[in-house]
């Protein structure tokens, strides 16, 4: 599946920030376009904590300002109580559609059926919201496809794709929040690459963890990974070394970097892993230009809020949005109608053409 449409600008800063819970309001221009006469758009992002989710809400007002609505924005900060409330709150302010990235993608069922009895249309925005028919569309990355490289960069990057060595080499998988509908996509294209090699024994998980539920990180939580993977280090590794590990995001990684250089990894004698990623943030670009993560899987927000925008644009004009998956994303209700955009793996060897020359970062933002 090939993107379509031009890329947006970098994100534009935030809007004022209106409550402890984030809230934020962006006014539209004063010349209103088809739908956008008199709307405004809810955008529910899931915390401030990750630099991606305010790039995604940056992204998203500045693609619906672009078409002329007004906005309001809002962060949950990983409380699908708060989000919930804050979606409440907007239904009642009465919007006019609803771009929601769910925190837990179990919690909303409720409070999208109040959206549905106010005739409010719902955007389900890169994490597919579960059991409600009230999602009308969804907008969203080849979520298995970031699996898929992640696993390829690893099994190349050993040496296993091409038959130039064989192995065996020590792996550890993690994934992230068994509330995310992403996650089962993300470590299911993974595994799809690395489980031959499993099978064949080429790869070993020494610490027996292999399945999904074993291997979640709650809330996509760096912590918490450190955590786990300090625990890996001290029970299955005492004599032998990690080669690589399977992480599903930079936020992940970084944690899990640091408690592999706690036990001494990066040292001459003791070199870091293989080390995965997703989302190309700041701080993981740096890791890999300096030699410690050493990959990451890129996702440009500015296209998906692009994406996202012009559904929200179509459903209210009347028309239907352009989607190029209308039978993978079953949420349990419903098969939800989606556009699927390319992920794009990175590492130091393409960091810059494809980070940097498309204007997602500058040189600046990097050093």
């Amino acid at each position: 599946m090939r993107m379509r449409g031009a890329s947006l600008a970098t994100a534009a800063a935030l809007a004022l920030l209106l409550t402890a819970c984030g809230q934020d309001s962006e006014g539209g221009s004063e010349e209103k376009k088809g739908g956008a006469e008199d709307a405004t758009i809810g955008i529910a992002m899931p915390t401030k904590s990750s630099e991606r989710w305010i790039a995604d809400g940056g992204n998203v007002v500045k693609s619906l300002k672009g078409l002329g609505y007004k906005t309001q924005l809002v962060y949950g900060e990983d409380d699908p109580d708060t989000q919930v409330a804050q979606i409440e709150n907007m239904i009642t302010q009465g919007v006019s559609a609803l771009v929601v990235a769910a925190i837990d993608n179990k919690s909303l069922d409720n409070v999208l059926q109040q959206a549905a009895d106010a005739d409010i249309p719902v955007i389900a925005y890169d994490r597919l919201i579960l059991n409600s028919p009230n999602v009308d569309y969804y907008a969203s990355f080849d979520n298995e496809r970031v699996g898929e490289l992640q696993g390829t960069y690893i099994v190349e990057k050993l040496g296993l794709a091409d038959g130039s060595k064989k192995g065996p080499f020590n792996i550890e998988l993690f994934a992230g929040s068994n509330d995310d509908n992403n996650t089962k996509y993300f470590f299911g294209g993974a595994m799809k690459v690395l489980q031959p090699y499993i099978d064949k024994k080429q790869l070993k998980v020494r610490s027996g963890q292999t399945e999904l539920n074993q291997v979640t990180t709650l809330r996509w939580d760096g912590g918490t990974a450190q955590k786990r993977m300090d625990d890996l280090l001290t029970s299955a590794y005492k004599s032998e070394r990690v080669d690589a590990v399977l992480s599903p995001y930079d936020g992940i990684s970084i944690g899990i970097l640091s408690a592999l250089k706690s036990d001494d990894y990066g040292s001459k004698s003791k070199p870091l892993p293989v080390v995965t990623g997703q989302d190309a943030e700041v701080a993981s670009v740096k890791s890999i230009v300096s030699g410690e993560q050493t990959q990451t899987v890129f996702k440009d927000t500015r296209e998906l809020a692009t994406f996202a925008a012009g559904m929200v644009d179509s459903v209210l004009r009347g028309e239907k949005p352009e989607v190029n998956d209308d039978e993978t994303y079953d949420n349990g209700a419903k098969v939800v109608p989606a556009y699927l955009l390319d992920p794009v793996s990175v590492d130091v060897s393409n960091y810059k053409k494809v980070l940097v020359d498309s204007g997602y970062y500058t040189e600046a933002d990097l050093k």
